[in-house]
């Protein structure tokens, strides 16, 4: 039996202890490695090539629809027969819209309002992605355009505006009206993604379409958002984080880039950075990185690394899903560029699952 004469020496004890289980925490390293395990399965591995990508949509109209060429271009001779996108699903929203003591600023955010399309074609949330679900099970190999536009109608229902968009890029101009459940507002609102530029509608739907996918995946999560209870003093420190020299090397790295968009390759360039090894270094050292440091005493900066990897867990455990109903399947996911390396780290754990090097594809 082990006696103390002073709380200050059972504090010394625990301090030790605890100093002793940091130090065994770095040094232990699990023998089961995933990773090392890759097979090989009955039939071929699943394929994934993981795209970083500039938020389009955010870029200030500098970049066009005819800037995108030379990507999609790259990405159809890779050929993949499912894409995954930075898109909060139907569902899960459904599901965060029964919590808005939690998400309502999540809900704001990512999860539009399909109440009207829902409305429309007669399905709450869970009834269309179940209703998509059928109409792909039992989908002929030419459909009939009233055929596309109620799946697009299903779509919209769903909370799946990018699906609904490359049915409405598969219908011929002529096509593209009212009918089988979209009326006025819906049409204006598919036609209004003809033009608009973000990853998603630009990218991954216009490439679907173009390898007469029928649909995309939404595979980002939001279900760990949480605001801490000083929300101001939270957002002081993740400001006061990113306030470091890495941060300004990432700038500079990047400004000539951003200048050079309108030159001949200049948006490829962009991705090529983008999805390099040093850009991946760099956005975790100005950001991740730098927020394990913060010394705020609530522990901020580790709050909002969580908030970050936990996402990034559950985005690449919802591609998991999606290949799991077609093993042997090649994936394109299309990412905003800070994702990258978190998701090629987590589904390089997966057992029949391998990468394929972006720069190669790219090049």
């Amino acid at each position: 039996m082990i006696s103390f004469r002073s709380t200050a020496g059972l504090l010394a004890l625990g301090l030790a202890l605890a100093l002793t289980g940091t130090a065994a925490a770095q040094t232990y390293r699990p023998a089961f490695q995933p990773d090392q395990l890759k097979g090989p399965p009955v039939g071929p591995l699943n394929q994934v090539l993981v795209v970083g990508s500039p938020h389009l949509a955010q870029m200030g109209g500098t970049v066009k629809a005819e800037m995108l060429t030379p990507l999609l271009d790259r990405l159809a001779a890779w050929a993949p027969e499912v894409i995954a996108v930075e898109n909060v699903s139907g569902l899960q929203c459904d599901a965060m819209r029964r919590y808005p003591q939690r998400y309502a600023i999540s809900i704001s955010d990512y999860c539009p309002d399909v109440s009207h399309a829902g409305q429309q074609a007669g399905l709450d949330v869970p009834a269309a992605n179940a209703e998509a679900e059928r109409l792909l099970a039992e989908w002929p190999a030419a459909p009939m355009p009233e055929q596309r536009r109620r799946l697009a109608a299903v779509f919209l229902a769903a909370g799946e505006p990018t699906s609904a968009f490359v049915q409405w890029l598969r219908l011929s101009p002529a096509e593209r009206r009212e009918g089988e459940g979209l009326d006025a507002t819906l049409v204006a609102q598919l036609n209004t993604q003809l033009d608009s530029i973000n990853e998603s509608d630009s990218v991954a739907a216009v490439l679907a379409a173009r390898l007469g996918l029928e649909r995309v995946w939404s595979v980002d999560d939001h279900s760990a958002d949480r605001y801490p209870a000083d929300i101001k003093g939270f957002v002081r420190a993740i400001r006061q984080v990113w306030n470091n020299p890495a941060s300004e090397e990432r700038k500079t790295a990047e400004a000539p880039l951003d200048a050079g968009l309108s030159q001949p390759d200049g948006l490829m360039n962009l991705y090529r950075y983008y999805n390099s090894p040093e850009a991946m270094r760099r956005a975790y050292e100005s950001d991740f990185g730098a927020a394990q440091k913060d010394p705020s005493p609530e522990g901020f900066g580790r709050m909002y690394l969580a908030s970050y990897e936990t996402p990034n867990l559950r985005m690449v455990a919802n591609m998991r899903d999606v290949m799991g109903a077609k093993p042997g399947v090649k994936m394109l996911t299309l990412v905003g560029a800070s994702h990258k390396g978190y998701y090629e780290a987590y589904l390089n754990q997966m057992h029949d699952v391998v990468l394929v090097d972006v720069n190669e594809v790219l090049r």
